[in-house]
C-alpha cells in the first residue's frame, strides 16, 4: 500500500506525521518511507538516520557545436525558461542553472548544431532506523527541477522495493500543490492531508484536496495541534463534513513534539502514549 502524506501549507507537522506513521506501521509491517521533499528533506533527522549515498540524479542539457551554428536564434525563441540568451549576430549564451532539460532547443535547431549532455541536479540517499527503510531525495543547491528529483526518487524507491518487498510505502511530500507534490501523490492508494486550525492552513488544505479529488485517490484529514484553537478546529471539521471527507486523526500540541525534534527521535519513542493517535490514523486508513 502506498500512502502519501501532504498538507498544502508548510509547518503543519507533515513530516512529524509521516515519520510517526512509518514507525508505527513498522511494528507489524515491512515499511519504507520516501522523503520526497527534495528541497528540504528532514525525515532522516527526525529518525536519527545517517544517510548513505545511493545514486546521483542527472538532467539532460543542451550542448552547442558553434561550427554548425548559424546564429539564427531559434533555440532561444523556443526556450520558455529563458535559459538561452540570444543577441542578433552573436552565438547564443546558455544559462545552465535555469535549464529544465525540455530539449525544445535541440528539436528547434535547423542545423542540428545542438546535442545533448547532462548535469547533476540532485542525489538519492538511503538509510534505516526504527525498522523503517528510508529513501531520500535531495535537490542540488541552486537547481530548480525539484519535480524531476521527486519523480526519480519515486522510481528508485519502487526499484529498491522490488528487493525489499515492503508492505507499506509512505511518501512524505513537499508543501504546496506544484510539480513536486503532484509527483509525490500520483500512483498512491491513500492521501493523508495534514492541517492545523488556522485560516491559511484550511485554505491550502482545500487546494491540496483538489489534487486528491482530481486523481481520484482516497483521502482523509489529520488535524495537528487541534487544541491550539478549538474554534477554528470546529471550522475545519465542518469543512470536512460538508465535503464528505473523513477526519482520520486529531493530534494535540504538546512539548513532547518539540523534544522529539531536538532529540531527533520519533515522538512515539519520547512518549509511547502518543502511539494511540497514530494507531487510530492507521486503523482508519486501513478500514
Amino acid at each position: 500500500m502506498k500512502i502519501a502524506v501532504t498538507g498544502g501549507k508548510g509547518g503543519t507537522g507533515k513530516s512529524m506525521v509521516a515519520t510517526s506513521l512509518a514507525v508505527e506501521y513498522a511494528r507489524k509491517n515491512k515499511t519504507m518511507l520516501v522523503d520526497a521533499d527534495a528541497e528540504c528533506p528532514n525525515d532522516h533527522l527526525l529518525l536519527s538516520i545517517k544517510r548513505k549515498l545511493h545514486s546521483n540524479v542527472y538532467q539532460p542539457i543542451p550542448k552547442w557545436d558553434f561550427e554548425k551554428c548559424t546564429k539564427c536564434g531559434k533555440c532561444a525563441a523556443v526556450c520558455k525558461q529563458n535559459a538561452i540568451v540570444f543577441v542578433k549576430g552573436k552565438y547564443p549564451a546558455f544559462v545552465k542553472d535555469v535549464c529544465i532539460g525540455c530539449k525544445a532547443c535541440i528539436v528547434a535547431c535547423p542545423e542540428n548544431a545542438i546535442s545533448e549532455t547532462k548535469k547533476q541536479i540532485g542525489t538519492i540517499y538511503t538509510g534505516k532506523n526504527y525498522g523503517v527503510e528510508l529513501v531520500s531525495g535531495e535537490l542540488k543547491l541552486g537547481e530548480l527541477a525539484s519535480g524531476e528529483i521527486v519523480s526519480e526518487v519515486r522510481k528508485e524507491s519502487d526499484r529498491i522495493n522490488g528487493r525489499l518487498k515492503a508492505e507499506v510505502m509512505l511518501i512524505d511530500s513537499a508543501a504546496g500543490i506544484g510539480c513536486p507534490v503532484i509527483a509525490s501523490l500520483t500512483g498512491t492508494d491513500y492521501i493523508v492531508a495534514v492541517t492545523e486550525p488556522t485560516p491559511s492552513a484550511l485554505n491550502d488544505l482545500n487546494r491540496v484536496l483538489y489534487l486528491a479529488r482530481h486523481f481520484r485517490i482516497r483521502h482523509g484529514i489529520v488535524i495537528n495541534k487541534y487544541d491550539l484553537e478549538k474554534g477554528f478546529c470546529r471550522k475545519t471539521e465542518e469543512f470536512a463534513k460538508n465535503n464528505g471527507i473523513p477526519v482520520i486523526g486529531r493530534i494535540p500540541y504538546r512539548k513532547d513534539f518539540v523534544e522529539s525534534t531536538i532529540k531527533m527521535k520519533p515522538v512515539v519513542d519520547i512518549n509511547p502514549s502518543y502511539r494511540k493517535y497514530f494507531s487510530e490514523i492507521i486503523n482508519r486508513i486501513d478500514a
